[in-house]
């Protein structure tokens, strides 16, 4: 019988951490929280200092007395949730449940679940930690005198099932702020010239940069016309040739928001799934003959830090599969902001020596392109610096400047394993110019002039909102997923193109929140209540008293919304056709998987229809339907005939109205990395890419 009960969330954990404890130890699963405050009410006794009365979660019955029958036959107990506030949490939870001293040693935190981490931490078990308890414990009963108390009040004014709460309430301002900057914007035209210019054996692309030396901004037609008019001839003189030495350093290991938006630009993952296939990894993964292992470390987190250990076996990777010129030398540790609770190291495999691709046919194709962003981008962390040589050419005739830009890799360095990707998902690229030497002549062929509008900012995909969320310090790792989770099942906000759109309900909440409730709305206090909950985590404050000092000014705020708010009706958008069923009127409703059309009879009428869009292009099949669009129980969009089930036709890429020029079969817009690009269905007929 096993002397030592270790008690995990997840049997996933529990599998694994067993194999390293051996035979003394039986590893179970409280398969997360054992106890939470209650559903159907508040659970927050406001004149007892805020007192949460907790209860066993439903469905949580069995699984508490397997924990009792294992507890009284151990002669001790280590409660060894994962490493943060709720992980603590829990474990405080299931001590109180299983009547274990909190004050004893029975608290084990490793950041790996490696053999050598989950040995160390057993060697060192400590107390439950109140402070990180009270700290999450303060957010719990924050988060439920908000939310509780303002959501009640939107049943009653605008409809039932709507929620309010601190942070998801500011992801909601941040994406309606942002949608009036871009209704507001007003464009302003700029024109570009652009040419091919063309030595003796080679050419490079060149553009116009100003006028007797200075730059000049192109803002009309004439303003081109004037420079196209000054140039004499189509030979260019090289006036100058400036070369430098640049230095690219490397990204640091990802923390969580930064693993969350380097997986949406080269996975195409959203922040769930990411997070979802980070914990399988962390939790132990099958490798074979290897047993379960964890291959990468906690992945909830906000620090770039790296232990010396994981430095050295990494610098020891990289001398023996790159050479020492490879290495960073001298490097400079992370500047680490007052946002940074730096509880745990960044995100990084719990081997360098475990490359991707000696996991590979273990584990499925997620998991494998997670595993492999994480451990290259860790890798390349360690590694020196990139070492480009740069060019700038600036070509004259009659004072009018062109200039050319140049770049040549001439050490890789880290880009040897990673290359970081822009906010638009591309990587830098050698842009390389010829030798090229003062006073020499250069044709330049086909100067053209492009007209252009500056855009207005862009909405916020995912990746941008989790990283605005953690520059302006709102939330922390654990809580950027359900934030964003929440205001897309409440219908605030849909999914356009990957980018969020507020809906009319959301304007409505947001409206109403701001009037009534302007401090859960207010980004600076968002902040300052984050920075108070860190300072409970620290031991320097009371939780109760930074609840109170909340409470009884939103206390007021709900007195006068309760006199003042009034009832908002949201009317329902006609369709423009009727029933065929009954003959009143179809109109739109919002349901879980975006807008579609109900009989304005409801419920006498059940009758609903998908939303159908027509692109304007014939069915090439049947030559007689109309090709719409459609959207699969995924969400997924996709184009069929308007006659199915009759004609079949389906394709996941977008037709368009013009024939193939080469067979005259069907051209779709194919997605691509970088971009869209035309492709005809049949034969090789490609178009240059649109970004």
């Amino acid at each position: 019988m096993a002397e030592n009960l270790v008690i995990v969330e997840s049997p996933s954990k529990a599998k694994t951490i067993e194999k390293y404890l051996g035979k003394k130890f039986k590893v179970i699963a409280s398969m997360g929280h054992v106890r939470d405050l209650p559903k159907s009410q508040m659970g927050i006794e406001i004149e007892n200092d805020y007192n949460p009365k907790y209860i066993t979660i439903r469905g949580k019955g069995p699984v508490l007395k397997d924990l009792r029958s294992a507890a009284k036959k151990a002669k001790k107990i280590y409660l060894a949730a994962d490493p943060d506030r709720e992980g603590e949490a829990i474990a405080w939870h299931i001590a109180n449940t299983l009547n274990i001293d909190t004050s004893s040693d029975c608290r084990v935190v490793f950041n790996e679940i490696t053999k050598d981490a989950i040995k160390e931490s057993f060697k060192k078990p400590r107390p439950i930690n109140m402070n990180l308890v009270d700290a999450q414990q303060a957010r719990r009963v924050l988060d439920r005198l908000v939310g509780y108390n303002i959501s009640p009040l939107l049943w009653k004014k605008v409809k039932k099932g709507l929620s309010a709460g601190r942070v998801q309430s500011v992801a909601l301002r941040l994406i309606i702020e942002r949608e009036k900057e871009i209704g507001i914007f007003q464009p302003e035209e700029y024109w570009t010239i652009k040419s091919k210019a063309l030595t003796k054996k080679e050419t490079f692309d060149t553009s116009f940069y100003g006028v007797n030396g200075k730059k000049v901004e192109l803002n009309s037609e004439t303003d081109v016309k004037n420079v196209l008019s000054q140039i004499k001839g189509d030979h260019f003189e090289v006036l100058s040739v400036t070369r430098k030495e640049r230095k690219r350093n490397p990204a640091t290991a990802f923390t969580t928001s930064l693993l969350q938006q380097e997986a949406a630009r080269k996975l195409n993952m959203r922040a769930k799934k990411t997070m979802m296939i980070a914990q399988q990894l962390y939790e132990g993964i099958s490798l074979g003959s290897g047993g379960q292992v964890g291959l990468i470390t906690y992945m909830r987190t906000d620090s770039t830090r790296i232990s010396d250990v994981a430095a050295e076996e990494a610098k020891s990777y990289i001398i023996d599969t790159y050479g020492a010129d490879f290495v960073a030398t001298n490097k400079k540790s992370e500047k680490k902001s007052d946002k940074v609770q730096d509880a745990h190291e960044a995100i990084r495999p719990t081997s360098t020596l475990r490359s991707p691709d000696t996991i590979k046919a273990h584990v499925s194709r997620d998991q494998y392109r997670l595993y492999k962003l994480i451990w290259e981008r860790f890798v390349a962390s360690q590694m020196a610096s990139a070492i480009l040589d740069t060019v700038k050419v600036d070509l004259i005739n009659n004072d009018v400047i062109f200039r050319a830009n140049g770049s040549v890799v001439k050490f890789p360095g880290f880009m040897k394993v990673y290359i970081e990707s822009n906010d638009d998902g591309t990587e830098e690229k050698d842009r390389i110019l010829p030798p090229l030497a003062e006073g020499e002549k250069v044709k330049l062929e086909d100067l053209l002039p492009e007209q252009h509008f500056t855009q207005p900012p862009p909405r916020y995909t995912e990746a941008r909102l989790v990283k605005t969320l953690e520059e302006l310090g709102i939330g922390r790792p654990s809580t950027y997923v359900p934030t964003l989770e929440t205001i897309q099942k409440r219908g605030y906000v849909s999914l356009d193109n990957k980018r969020f759109v507020p809906t009319e309900l959301g304007q409505i909440v947001f409206d109403l929140v701001v009037e009534f409730f302007p401090e859960v709305i207010n980004i600076e206090f968002t902040v300052q209540m984050e920075g108070d909950l860190d300072k409970i985590e620290d031991g320097n404050v009371n939780w109760i008293q930074i609840i109170d000092q909340f409470y009884r000014g939103f206390e007021k705020h709900l007195e006068i919304a309760e006199k003042e708010m009034q009832k908002v009706e949201i009317r329902d958008e006609p369709a423009g056709e009727d029933c065929e069923l009954c003959g009143s009127p179809m109109v739109f409703k919002m349901g879980r998987y975006g807008k579609f059309m109900a009989c304005s009879n409801f419920p006498d009428c059940r009758n609903t229809k998908a939303i159908v869009k027509d692109i304007g292009v014939k069915c090439p099949t049947c030559k007689d339907g109309n090709i719409i669009e459609r959207k699969s129980k995924k969400n997924r969009i996709f184009y069929g005939c308007t006659n199915y089930p009759e004609c079949e036709f389906l394709s996941w890429d977008k037709p368009i109205a013009r024939p193939c020029p080469k067979c005259e079969n069907l051209l779709v817009e194919k997605k691509m990395k970088k971009g869209i690009q035309v492709q005809c269905v049949s034969c090789d007929y490609k178009e240059d890419q649109q970004v």
